[in-house]
């Protein structure tokens, strides 16, 4: 970690990641698990197995003796979805004490998505670059008009947490986030997750690939075999799965009409969105949804 403290890793077109500073590493988890643990009693390979057992059997505590602060710069609508996770200790950039970060993330013409027509909250897909260029075009007059309108309020002597008010959401804002390691990975496995949105996925990635997986690397290897890569099956999934299993699909469908998974309109089935997330659960383990078969 010693090579990480200070080095400032980039996001999006102006944003980082900076390790400040951090506490513990793979063998505090393993001292606090053993309690009695004495460095050099026990092999790596041990240790190893002993943290992949906490991950896989969701022991916790152990990974709450792990700490790092971390110096991040992103956009202000990225950090409304960043400052949810409630379990960190926090110091933001205060536009009420100091003069806003001139700097706020742009859109390239070929970047701007569509919204998912299954999912209120994701998106699906992106505009073209000829149709993008417009916005893109309208989001730089925005942000150049609102940055001039609030240095001409500074200018004239309003005070700054009025003159902040009509900012952007694209402006960058700037936080020490300190946080343990069990709900760090708690953060990562949400905001690492394919359908988390794009700009604060970005972030996670940095800070999962570029430094968990440096500062505990055996900690990190558990994480994405039992966290971050594998999969739950619920109690109905399991009964389906063993009814696959057995060659009974049929009866697979019956099931998932009666939980009202499945409606049925003539000879097609049309799926519920829990249906849909079962049915991409099948495709990980190379099985076809039973109703397409």
């Amino acid at each position: 970690m010693e090579s990480l403290i200070g080095r400032r890793i980039g996001v999006l077109d102006d944003g980082f990641v900076e390790v400040v500073d951090c506490m513990g590493d793979d063998a505090a988890i393993v001292q606090a698990a053993r309690v009695s643990y004495g460095e050099g009693t026990k092999r790596v390979t041990e240790d190893r197995g002993l943290i992949r057992y906490l991950m896989r059997h969701r022991h916790t505590t152990p990974f709450e003796m792990c700490e790092i602060k971390l110096h991040v710069r992103t956009t202000m609508d990225c950090w409304r979805q960043w400052i949810r996770h409630r379990t960190a200790n926090v110091n933001e950039h205060s536009t009420r004490y100091s003069v806003a970060i001139d700097s706020a993330q742009r859109t390239a013409p070929g970047q701007w998505r569509l919204q998912s027509k299954d999912n209120r909250q994701g998106s699906e897909g992106s505009l073209s670059a000829e149709r993008g260029e417009h916005f893109s075009g309208r989001e730089a007059e925005i942000i150049a008009s609102t940055r001039q309108v609030y240095d001409e309020r500074l200018a004239a002597g309003i005070a700054r947490e009025q003159a902040r008010k009509d900012l952007p959401l694209s402006t960058y804002t700037e936080a020490y986030w300190k946080i343990d390691l069990h709900n760090l990975l708690h953060f990562l496995e949400l905001r690492m997750e394919p359908h988390a949105q794009y700009e604060i996925r970005q972030y996670a990635e940095a800070i999962g690939f570029q430094i968990v997986s440096q500062w505990v690397p055996l900690t990190w290897e558990a994480f994405l075999d039992y966290r971050l890569g594998a999969m739950s099956l619920s109690r109905t999934e399991i009964g389906l799965l063993s009814l696959l299993h057995a060659g009974r699909g049929v009866e697979a469908v019956e099931e998932m009409q009666v939980a009202g998974w499945l409606q049925r309109e003539g000879d097609i089935c049309k799926p519920s969105r829990e249906a849909r997330e079962f049915a991409a659960k099948l495709q990980r383990l190379g099985l076809s949804p039973p109703w397409q078969t």
